[in-house]
């Protein structure tokens, strides 16, 4: 069914579950222009971006890193992996879950049915080992080919199988006792029982207390249709099979024509174009928070910022409502200069330069500052 995609303003915080290859990055590996920006404002008016992904983990850091998605929940391998991406890591990342099975029998039926098939086994984080070599650009991440016993010897998170018309296998493979995920009609991805994206993103959901009813999800894959429907607003990709645009909610745009942009904006209220990011973020997220508000940043090395964050007074306390991704690396006096371009005012001395009257904050994180959004 295909409806409409409409703007409507929002204070409801939401999971915003977005699939990764034919959703927000085409098969030239381009993020269409205007895609950063407005997953920066999605996230300023508090919602949770959770990219939920075929790739590897190895093949969603670069993208995640391009999408400036560089904290936050990320599902992998069809919902075999799930990180949190995390800055301060040495990694960049902490695996909180992975779900694993014996890949022995799938393996020795998929010989069986197929001679020739080609076998990968995922290394989480850092690329797959395999039974003989992948072409380049074939697998995310490196590769390292050992004996095909060595690819049975541990339990896997996925196995990737490649041979000519292996899909036709589907129900053969599958009547051991795994998830099959077909990739096209040459590859096959498997999982353990049960696995894919709808069961770790609830996790995920759970864990972050946002109601089923507040969810929303954005694919165009085979791979997605558990994604889809789970999510309370489902959206396919104009270039989506049949199958899938049947299975959601609404129809958006293909990739080409940056059908992801449109349902973002639904996200968030309407911000004056001609202002910077900065400003727009902060706008966006003063706008959607629920009581009043103050601007809250952390140092990192020098006078730059490690962090900008919009927090909301909730029943007596303060919480914290949004993140303003554009906030990290700038200064104080930017914030401010952003602030009133935004149209939002701030107390200031009464005197001389009538500077900015910032206030200490500790007790939530480092040492930092923070900003009323009104004579607080």
């Amino acid at each position: 069914m295909t409806t409409h995609l409409s703007s409507t303003r929002t204070t409801v915080r939401r999971l915003v579950a977005l699939d990764i290859d034919g959703t927000i990055v085409d098969s030239e590996s381009r993020v269409p222009p205007g895609t950063v920006e407005a997953l920066d404002l999605v996230r300023a008016a508090g919602h949770e971006i959770v990219p939920a992904t075929g790739r590897s983990l190895a093949g969603l850091l670069p993208i995640a890193t391009r999408l400036g998605l560089t904290t936050g929940w990320s599902v992998c391998s069809n919902g075999a992996v799930t990180v949190h991406l995390n800055r301060t890591a040495p990694s960049g990342y902490d695996v909180v879950e992975t779900r694993t099975f014996d890949a022995t029998p799938v393996i020795r039926r998929a010989l069986d049915v197929a001679p020739n098939v080609r076998v990968a086994v995922e290394d989480v984080g850092w690329g797959w080992r395999t039974g003989s070599q992948f072409e380049p650009g074939e697998l995310n991440g490196r590769q390292k080919t050992v004996p095909l016993a060595d690819l049975m010897a541990e339990p896997a998170t996925r196995v990737a199988l490649v041979a000519p018309g292996i899909c036709r296998y589907t129900d053969v493979l599958r009547a051991v006792g795994i998830t099959v995920a077909p990739q096209g009609p040459d590859w096959l991805d498997v999982t353990a029982p049960g696995v894919n994206k709808a069961v770790a993103l609830d996790v995920v959901r759970t864990h972050l207390g946002i109601s089923a009813d507040r969810t929303v999800a954005v694919g165009d894959g085979i791979n997605d249709l558990d994604m889809l429907a789970w999510a309370a607003r489902s959206v396919a990709m104009g270039q989506a099979p049949a199958i899938v645009r049947s299975a959601a909610v609404q129809t958006t745009g293909t990739i080409d024509q940056a059908g992801v942009l449109p349902v973002l904006a639904s996200l968030i209220p309407a911000v004056d174009r001609v202002i910077s990011q900065l400003a727009a973020q902060i706008a966006t997220a003063e706008q959607t928070a629920a009581g009043p508000v103050v601007l809250r940043v952390w140092h990192g090395v020098g006078p730059q910022l490690a962090c900008c964050e919009v927090w909301t007074l909730q029943t007596g306390r303060w919480v914290r409502h949004a993140p303003i991704p554009s906030g990290i690396g700038t200064t104080m006096r930017a914030i401010e200069a952003a602030t009133l371009e935004a149209g939002l005012a701030y107390p200031r001395g009464d005197e001389g330069r009538r500077r900015a009257q910032w206030r200490s904050v500790t007790g939530d994180g480092p040492p930092g500052f923070e900003l009323p959004l009104s004579d607080l």
